[in-house]
């Protein structure tokens, strides 16, 4: 991977969170953990020099790679020419920023990535939202990520990455990983999470959008009680606590308490 690197003039940047895998057996473990098998069309996002790439794409049927940065993107096709020409035809690149992407050259049933740091959450949930034959995920992110999105209700980091994973998958954490498999090495430990789409939807007769909104509101001001968070969302307090009480939800509760379901609960009980 330096190799390839310095050959292309290429150096990690921050502003696009970039830290590239250099271990092999790291990748090896991910494509493991995250239960490949030979059928699989697998987006990756991020792919950078490739190093997970190539160990995807050695299970899996198919892979997409999802690429913005302009020099990696360029190089991709050559490195897997290069070091799986046997598998060349059952690659595709998408040169493109991951958040505007919502068609592949084939429907995913798997996403797989070293997701940057400073995008991994908004990333993550789009993809889970466009592409809804994305049957499992299992994304590197930053430890402290990690512990958000697998987070449950009551926990201390439970917040808005914990409920918005949970609308779409349940989710747990996967293990951890070292600093100095990664080039350069990042100044925080990562971690691995693993989402399993949910079989059955979340039982509601309110969207996305409004359940979305109660929980962005509920946590916007998350030491307030319900009753005071979702007062701007539902118009006033006494609308707010009326909501509430139709949900079956105490107006003294904060959000940190409540499940996705009950979130939905109180999307419905405002609609």
């Amino acid at each position: 991977m330096r190799e390839l690197a310095a050959v292309l003039g290429v150096r990690p940047t921050k502003q696009r969170g970039q830290n590239f895998v250099i271990d092999a057996n790291t990748v090896r473990r991910i494509v493991r953990t995250a239960e490949v098998r030979a059928d699989d069309v697998v987006v990756e996002v991020g792919p950078g020099l490739g190093s997970l790439t190539l160990a995807l794409l050695d299970t899996a049927d198919r892979l997409v790679a999802v690429e913005i940065d302009d020099v990696l993107a360029a190089a991709l096709p050559a490195t897997i020419q290069a070091r799986m020409p046997a598998k060349a035809d059952r690659f595709s690149l998408v040169h493109s920023d991951a958040m505007l992407v919502k068609e592949l050259p084939a429907e995913p049933t798997a996403l797989v990535a070293n997701l940057p740091y400073n995008v991994a959450v908004p990333v993550l949930l789009h993809m889970l939202e466009h592409f809804p034959t994305i049957e499992r995920t299992l994304v590197m992110v930053q430890a402290e990520v990690a512990d958000r999105l697998a987070a449950k209700p009551g926990n201390k980091v439970y917040g808005v990455p914990s409920v918005k994973a949970n609308w779409y998958a349940e989710v747990k954490r996967a293990g951890s990983i070292g600093r100095n498999v990664f080039w350069p090495a990042p100044n925080v430990d990562s971690g691995l999470v693993s989402l399993v789409r949910r079989a059955e939807p979340v039982d509601t007769t309110a969207t996305r959008q409004e359940v979305f909104a109660v929980v962005d509101a509920a946590f916007a001001q998350r030491r307030k009680t319900l009753r005071a968070a979702l007062a701007g969302w539902a118009g006033s307090a006494p609308a707010a606590e009326a909501a509430l009480v139709a949900a079956g939800i105490s107006p003294q509760a904060r959000g940190e308490a409540l499940t996705v379901e009950e979130f939905a609960r109180i999307a419905e009980a405002k609609a």
